[in-house]
């Protein structure tokens, strides 16, 4: 009977030192954390983005009256096509007329006046003062007369680039005030592209190895660009305008100003002089910014173990990714989830792949 009872005494100790072993294995179990993550890749010497843009007019003007006064007709509609040089409006010129005629009358006088006192200077028989006040009230009068025959001439308006009206301002029988514009118009010659880009990629400018574009509408077709001029100046989004050429013989008939594009642009991934030309890339949410450092943490696939390594980031591109010069390697993995709850050291487990036959993820 004592044989039995310390059998069972036995039994219960082996069972009890199994089971503290399997909760101790799930308890280290159930510390290790699942992440995921992600392959460093080589981005190689170019970069490529892509940028939204839009057509526009490489010219474009508004067209105002350069003297003040009632419209007596307007030649032109919206759509309309002008040459340089053509009659787009007509100012009602009745006072103008009135005031050069009155200004005609007043120079033939001064005129006759200051030609006789010439004469008696010539002769000897004037003073220098009278000859100085019939010199220069000449000459002020030839000056009156020839600013009031351009503002006769100023009534009509013409187009000073040839293009198509945009925008009519105005119509016969209203008053305009000099300088008040009252047609818009653009350039029919090459349109130019442009797009907005962020600072970080204005200041790569002079890295821009090529560019190029296509449009919807024309399917099957890309166009090269060259820049023809950058903004000096960030708008309220803190963008940088930059215009582009299209390059080479083209049917202008498909490409005209308003039409949407996509601009692709590659660059230099490191500027001259900067080293290697070998960068990497991650994902941006692998990157952990503690003070001034830029910190990923890299996977030993054999281990498990996880280690902190500082990055250099060039640049995040468009897709959410951080283009690095240094720390990382090509095919090296990193964790892309969660790192900020990670210490270095950790031992971590990978999630599972996604299986290309697991749609979704459901299962």
């Amino acid at each position: 009977m004592q044989h039995t009872s310390g059998c069972n005494l036995a039994m219960l100790f082996v069972i009890a030192a199994i089971m503290n072993s399997c909760s101790k294995k799930q308890e280290q179990t159930e510390d290790v954390s699942f992440v995921k993550t992600a392959k460093v890749e080589s981005v190689g010497e170019l970069s490529s983005l892509t940028y939204p843009g839009k057509t526009r007019s490489s010219e474009q003007v508004n067209v105002a009256f350069r003297v003040s006064g009632p419209i007596n007709r307007v030649y032109v509609k919206e759509g309309d096509y002008v040459s340089k040089g053509g009659l787009i409006a007509e100012m009602d010129n009745r006072d103008y007329k009135v005031q050069l005629s009155a200004t005609q009358a007043e120079y033939e006088l001064v005129k006759s006046d200051a030609e006789r006192v010439i004469a008696l200077w010539n002769e000897g028989n004037t003073t220098a003062s009278n000859y100085d006040k019939a010199r220069y009230g000449l000459q002020q009068i030839t000056e009156k007369l020839a600013n009031h025959r351009n503002q006769l001439a100023d009534t009509k308006l013409y187009a000073p680039i040839s293009g198509y009206v945009q925008q009519k301002m105005h119509e016969a029988g209203e008053t305009v005030a000099a300088g008040m514009p009252v047609v818009s118009m653009f350039s029919n010659s090459d349109p130019e592209i442009e797009i907005f880009v962020p600072v970080s990629d204005y200041t790569r400018r002079d890295d821009l190895v090529k560019a190029s574009c296509s449009f919807d509408v024309i399917p099957g077709e890309s166009f090269p660009l060259v820049v023809s001029s950058y903004s000096k100046e960030a708008n309220a989004s803190q963008l940088y305008a930059v215009r582009l050429k299209i390059k080479g013989n083209y049917d202008k008939s498909k490409i005209t100003p308003g039409m949407t594009t996509m601009v692709y642009v590659d660059y230099r991934t490191l500027g001259e002089g900067a080293g290697s030309s070998v960068m990497n890339k991650i994902p941006a949410s692998a990157v952990l910014h503690v003070g001034e450092e830029n910190i990923v943490y890299v996977l030993n696939e054999k281990t498990g173990i996880i280690k902190k390594r500082i990055v250099t980031i060039v640049r995040l591109d468009m897709h959410g990714n951080a283009l690095i010069s240094e720390g990382l390697e090509t095919g090296e993995i990193v964790v892309c989830a969660g790192v900020r709850n990670l210490k270095d050291g950790e031992k971590v487990k990978e999630l599972p792949k996604m299986s290309k036959d697991n749609v979704g993820g459901l299962l």
